[in-house]
């Protein structure tokens, strides 16, 4: 187990989740140049082990510590020499240890933000996927990057798109960016029609397959807020010079616009493979799996502005963004909480936004001096959200 120092060594964190898979898919194809040195899950264990056996890392974590013995055995009995790790604390150590150079840094939600700053600190190249890392503590997660000199690459496509546009430019060039949402699975409806959505059709993307609560997100307009509180901190924008447009085709992933008058759009398939060659292989191009894009084939493309009535969470987003300090904690830590019980049947859809403005208002914001204050305003979100689910679900 002593790989060639030329090997680029990457730990996918997230391994078991659609877009760790992804990543997994692309490292198999490129045998001679990269492969997975660690892989961490939350608590599916079986899927781990499955992965483990077809990857063959050094190191495999589960951040649930009670599955540790499961994970073990399971190893073992796959006659693999996988040393097994669990709890978040390994995660991170395996984040920011001497086992890997890069990380996809793909675990949904909050519950990201330690391994991602740990890799940060280390200096590593760092394939981010986790959007609540650079909501919850985007100023942070830069000033950490920037000491250690970590190459922060991002993943999701419409970043991706925008790192990829900025290429070669300087930034006083750029006038402003824009990124595109495909409008989630209720584009075109009124708030009338959407107090009846259920969980199972917000959940049913049109274009993108991803887990439940990014679903979610998407359909509420939500993911596309923490992308511009992400842009916001990835490239050095402020918020006036940060757009939203839909567009349902998904084809188009962002626009840069240039002072000249010139608009650079990088458009490909929607699928993640692409965005993670990209982190993977930068600056050289490499084999992603993705077809070329046929525009011949693909018809029309359309955009149209947001419907921010219909879905205030994209306003509420920029909102948050532009009080700064502790407000976008705030707002992912009470977005998270909504979303959770709405995808448990205990609120409707229109209550997320409601939710997410209410804390808002409750916990004004404060300056995000530690990371200390950014969990203290996380937590004391989440504990705000609960107990106004609680009032709305029993009323």
């Amino acid at each position: 187990m002593h790989p060639s120092p030329s090997l680029r060594q990457v730990a996918v964190l997230g391994a078991t989740g659609s877009i760790g898979r992804s990543a997994l898919d692309v490292i198999a194809r490129h045998p001679g140049r990269m492969r997975a040195s660690v892989l961490a899950a939350g608590s599916r264990v079986e899927e781990l082990v499955a992965l483990c056996a077809v990857h063959r890392p050094d190191h495999a974590v589960i951040a649930d510590a009670q599955a540790y013995p499961r994970l073990r055995e399971g190893l073992r009995q796959a006659g693999l020499e996988t040393v097994a790790h669990a709890g978040a604390e390994a995660v991170e150590a395996l984040a920011g240890g001497p086992d890997c150079d890069t990380v996809v840094a793909a675990i949904v939600g909050a519950a990201g933000l330690g391994s991602t700053l740990a890799a940060a600190r280390a200096g590593k190249r760092l394939l981010l996927a986790n959007k609540e890392s650079l909501v919850l503590a985007g100023e942070l997660v830069m000033a950490a990057a920037r000491q250690a000199g970590a190459q922060i690459v991002p993943i999701d496509s419409e970043h991706s798109a925008v790192f990829q546009c900025l290429h070669a430019s300087r930034r006083e060039e750029v006038r402003r960016i824009v990124l595109t949402a495909s409008g989630g699975p209720f584009r075109g409806w009124d708030r009338a029609r959407l107090a009846g959505v259920t969980p199972a059709q917000a959940v049913a993307h049109p274009k993108w397959s991803m887990g439940p609560k990014i679903s979610v997100d998407s359909a509420s307009l939500m993911n596309k807020g923490l992308e511009v509180i992400e842009a916001h901190h990835l490239f050095g924008l402020p918020a006036e010079r940060i757009g939203v447009l839909v567009h349902p085709q998904s084809l188009v992933h962002a626009l840069v616009e240039y002072v000249d008058g010139s608009t650079l759009a990088q458009l490909g398939l929607p699928d993640m493979r692409t965005a993670l060659a990209v982190g993977l292989g930068w600056p050289e191009r490499i084999e992603s799996g993705v077809a070329g894009l046929d525009l011949l084939t693909q018809g029309r493309l359309e955009f149209e502005a947001p419907d921010t009535e219909a879905f205030p969470c994209l306003g509420l987003a920029m909102e948050a963004m532009a009080a700064g300090g502790t407000a976008p904690a705030v707002l992912n830590a009470a977005n998270e909480e909504a979303v959770s019980a709405f995808l448990q049947g205990r609120i409707g859809f229109l209550s997320i936004p409601d939710l997410v403005a209410a804390a808002l208002a409750g916990l004004p914001a404060a300056p995000a001096t530690s990371l200390d204050v950014l969990l203290d305003a996380d937590a004391r979100a989440r504990r705000l959200t609960r107990a106004r689910v609680a009032t709305l679900a029993h009323a």
